[in-house]
């Protein structure tokens, strides 16, 4: 089998073995150097003399160089037909073995500052994985990492890897949506900063009428709330800037950022659930955000916690659609309301909660101030189970959970059906996912 080779990486006498660019002791280095030189900043340099902070500089810059390289030369890399072998370690060796079939999804992320200097990070994410990429690879020529990525998800899907030598030009994605970015900011300020604003105009507008005297002392208090929301809404944007969707032969691709741009990589069949949000500042437009969870992907990664996005924004007639289409099948209409005993348990959202089910899919939509629906594929149910309250029990009512193995979406809850009603959909959920499978 042939290794991949990134430009000025060395191949290792034995066994196939492939070093990281070369350029990557410098980027960690670069990063240690710009953390020391905060904390010199911040503290020493108005307070020691120049003297021993250009000592502790002249120590510390080749001693982050010697570490980076040392780090560099003790990791390496090879692919075998049926797993990724990655080797690194100083003074302790560490050695992993990743087994493709468990690979969920590849991504490739370009920071800014690798972005610079063509490189990229490589990182898959596998079942079981934690709360971090399984074994990433950081720093790869960007070629390299794509066409890593490529022969990665050919083995995992069982398809042969051929040599990238001879192998033909891949083909071009096929593009199915492309988020603007007037909607993406709008959106984005009509959510959690617009909301944020509310709140402090009503804190300082209390504060006046109770107190004139205390709203400065109001406004220096809330201040760090603007910031905090601006803060949310400038990653965001930063985040799922020129956000892509492409259909590729590997699977769904998802490009996104500004700054820092991500390549997401879901192979077929790895969607766990999906949920389309539509809050309450956004029905005018018609918009919603769509969201998926896919098995293996890290709970605590980046890619979680600054988008799990499969839409930013998109109007909701081309979110169902798209989601039909990641799916496999048009989903069911949500055409069946909960009894009137759950007016009493659920005023506010009765009307909205509501159940559809097909021989594919499972339909559940609930909300108050924003309209959620989540789906969840038959095929991917990991369990049933129903529970009720106090009150609950007293109304005659109870839920259905359709637990799936996904992390933030993990299913969907059916929520407050009559205890007749709960039973037979566990029944027929249960026989529908069965022939799913």
């Amino acid at each position: 089998m042939t290794a991949l080779l990134d430009p000025g990486a060395r191949l290792d006498a034995e066994g196939g073995w492939v070093r990281l660019h070369p350029l990557t002791p410098l980027l960690r280095g670069g990063r240690f150097l710009l953390v020391l030189l905060a904390l010199i900043g911040q503290q020493g340099l108005r307070e020691a003399p120049a003297g021993p902070l250009l000592g502790v500089l002249g120590v510390a810059v080749p001693g982050a160089v010697l570490v980076g390289w040392l780090s560099w030369r003790a990791m390496r890399y090879r692919v075998t037909p049926t797993e990724l072998q990655v080797e690194s370690g100083v003074l302790t060796t560490r050695s992993r073995r990743v087994p493709l079939a468990r690979v969920q999804a590849v991504d490739v992320v370009r920071p800014f500052y690798a972005r610079v200097l063509g490189l990229a990070e490589l990182r898959l994410e596998v079942v079981g994985g934690g709360n971090e990429a399984e074994a990433p690879l950081a720093f790869l020529a960007e070629e390299d990492a794509g066409r890593l990525r490529t022969r990665l998800l050919d083995l995992a899907a069982g398809r042969p890897a051929t040599d990238d030598e001879v192998a033909p030009a891949p083909e071009p994605d096929a593009v199915l949506v492309t988020v603007p970015t007037g909607p993406l900011v709008w959106s984005t300020l009509l959510g959690y900063p617009l909301a944020s604003a509310a709140a402090v105009l009503l804190v300082v507008g209390v504060t006046a009428l109770v107190d004139v005297r205390a709203v400065g002392a109001a406004l220096a208090t809330s201040i760090w709330v603007l910031l905090g929301a601006g803060s949310f809404a400038v990653k965001r944007v930063l985040a799922e800037y020129g956000f892509t969707v492409a259909e590729s032969p590997d699977g769904l691709r998802l490009r996104h950022g500004l700054l820092d741009k991500r390549t997401q990589t879901i192979p077929p069949g790895r969607v766990q659930a999906v949920r389309m949000s539509e809050p309450l500042l956004w029905r005018p437009f018609g918009w919603v955000r769509v969201e998926v969870d896919v098995a293996g992907y890290a709970g605590g990664s980046d890619q979680q916690t600054t988008t799990g996005a499969l839409l930013p924004v998109a109007p909701r007639a081309l979110a169902v659609a798209l989601v039909a289409r990641v799916l496999g099948s048009a989903l069911p209409e949500a055409d069946r309301p909960v009894p009137p005993a759950a007016r009493w348990r659920a005023p506010l959202q009765a009307r909205r909660l509501r159940v559809g089910v097909d021989a594919r899919h499972v339909v559940s939509t609930f909300g108050v101030l924003t309209t959620t629906t989540d789906v969840a594929p038959l095929a991917k149910v990991q369990s049933l189970r129903t529970t009720a309250g106090p009150w609950q029990r007293r109304l005659g009512l109870a839920s259905l959970h359709v637990d799936t193995a996904g992390r933030s979406l993990p299913g969907a809850v059916l929520p407050h059906r009559s205890e007749p009603d709960a039973r037979a959909l566990l029944e027929e959920i249960n026989q529908l996912a069965r022939a799913a499978r």
